[in-house]
């Protein structure tokens, strides 16, 4: 092989490997200017919402195939529209916390005025193929959207601590618009499923909020551990995480064995929550309550789905 065949390769090589990195990266900034794990926190529960109108309904997935594609696309676009919103208006509070100084905004990866933009398209796509679903998904889509990019994160957020029930309204809509898309939503499931979420919001915030405490108070951020201290922050979690005890006893239509599993769940989180009165480490007590949290919604969610699945229903 020539030598100048040899440098040519080398540098086929290195434009790939710098492709691939850019890619790599650029995947990596849409990942966090759309909070990846949040939004798919956010879409469970309009899977699992449609899915119960299914079940509730005795409709057939099959039949609604087409009005379940336009309601996951429609409430996806219409989150992470919301999501980059809030993004593009907190890059300020962004760079003062260690978490966020990667997030694109932050290191100019990604324009002020690209983000806006993405925000603002992707809202707009969102409601309107929810628009081909039902006028009450429409209406629940933006309920969310406009609770927490409005109300949350550019009023509240910065100034009272009541920011996080703010912020729980958004996400507690979830299961709303899921079964809104298919039937009427004033069912009692979609309810108790919507209270179920604005309910588990606090704790779980509440545990981000203490794990991520100086930084929250560096950045003049009114979350309530910064304004009230871990002692009071602690006893909110346990009045919250204590309402969540007799929901599942509202859902005995999803059969013994979610009731069961559920209230074993919620008493576990009981006594975490009990736990952070005796440890030596409220982050670490913090980190633990945030992952079961996280781990808590996930598998209860999951199991409407499953105990309602024909093989078991």
């Amino acid at each position: 092989m020539t030598k100048n065949a040899i440098v040519s390769q080398e540098k086929v090589e290195h434009t790939s490997f710098s492709s691939e990195r850019n890619l790599s990266s650029l995947f990596m900034d849409l990942k966090s200017l759309l909070k990846g794990i949040v939004l798919i926190a956010n879409v469970l529960p309009v899977i699992t919402g449609f899915w119960l109108a299914i079940y509730f309904t005795n409709s057939s997935f099959s039949d609604q195939r087409s009005l379940f594609l336009l309601t996951m696309i429609g409430s996806t676009f219409v989150m992470a529209g919301a999501l980059v919103l809030n993004n593009w208006y907190e890059v300020d509070l962004d760079r003062e916390m260690e978490r966020t100084k990667k997030r694109p905004t932050v290191t100019g990866n990604f324009s002020l005025k690209t983000v806006l933009t993405m925000g603002i398209v992707f809202s707009i796509i969102g409601f309107v193929v929810l628009y081909f679903t039902t006028m009450e998904a429409v209406i629940y889509a933006f309920i969310g959207w406009f609770t927490y990019v409005v109300m949350y994160t550019m009023w509240m957020k910065r100034k009272y601590t009541l920011n996080t029930v703010m912020g729980s309204i958004s996400g507690a809509v979830t299961p709303l618009i899921g079964w809104a898309a298919l039937a009427p939503s004033y069912h009692y499931v979609p309810i108790v499923l919507a209270l179920l979420l604005f309910i588990w919001q606090m704790p779980h915030t509440f545990a981000i909020a203490m794990r991520r405490h100086d930084e929250y108070k560096a950045a003049g951020v009114a979350m309530l551990p910064v304004v009230r201290g871990f002692d009071f922050t602690k006893r909110q979690i346990i009045i919250y995480v204590t309402c969540l005890l007799p929901l599942p006893f509202f859902l005995t239509s999803l059969g013994t064995i979610f009731v069961v599993i559920a209230t074993i769940l919620n008493v576990v989180w009981i006594l975490l929550s009990i736990g952070g009165f005796f440890t030596n480490s409220d982050t670490k007590w913090a980190r633990a309550l945030f992952l079961y949290s996280v781990n808590y919604l996930a598998i209860l969610f999951i199991l409407m789905i499953i105990v309602t699945l024909p093989i078991f229903a």
